[in-house]
């Protein structure tokens, strides 16, 4: 029986949201500057009067726009070394560690940028399907490849992933709203399954 797994990975498999955590150990000064900036922002997001991606984008790009892919990718392989597998619920890496390899296909969907996600799939052999950083000439530009992969979008990343690919079954595991979509379209969908 093949089988496909599709993991959230913010709140689902971890404890916390890794984007805070990830640009905060980044640039801990730009980080509290730019976050006292943002107030106003995440403000207008609470009552849905902004879009998360724009947001999320203007954050991320106020404290990653303009440093070197080789930087970011030795920050984020310094930040996964620090925090695996302190973040990850014990429950859910017990999960993973017993999944059966041979007959399964496991993706690590995610709206984190693939930047700092990368590390945790790669320790988890998962694929990464990921909100993607845009670099140009090896420099971040602030932008993102594509939309924010959350919501729809996470079901339309998953579908272009598995595309001439044939599962008996489909088990979705997520924890939020964003995660609702890829849920009901799995044969199975767990909403806080760890938790």
């Amino acid at each position: 029986m093949k089988k496909l797994y599709c993991f959230d990975f913010d709140g689902t498999l971890t404890y916390k949201d890794t984007m805070f955590m990830y640009l905060k150990f980044y640039d801990p000064v730009k980080f509290r500057l730019q976050f006292l900036k943002h107030i106003p922002l995440f403000a207008l997001l609470k009552f849905r009067l902004l879009e998360a991606e724009k947001v999320k984008k203007s954050f991320i790009g106020s404290i990653l726009r303009g440093q070197t892919q080789e930087k970011i990718e030795k920050k984020s392989r310094q930040f996964f070394e620090l925090h695996y597998p302190k973040i990850i619920r014990e429950n859910a890496l017990d999960f993973i560690q017993n999944i059966d390899r041979e007959n399964t296909h496991s993706l690590l969907v995610t709206a984190s940028l693939d930047i700092w996600a990368k590390p945790f799939a790669e320790a988890f052999q998962m694929k990464l399907v990921a909100t993607r950083a845009e670099f140009k000439n090896g420099i971040f530009t602030g932008n993102f490849i594509g939309k924010n992969c959350n919501g729809k979008e996470k079901l339309i990343r998953i579908q272009e992933e598995i595309i001439n690919k044939k599962y008996d079954k489909t088990i979705a595991f997520g924890d939020t709203s964003g995660d609702k979509p890829m849920l009901q379209w799995a044969n199975e969908g767990h909403y806080q399954f760890f938790h």
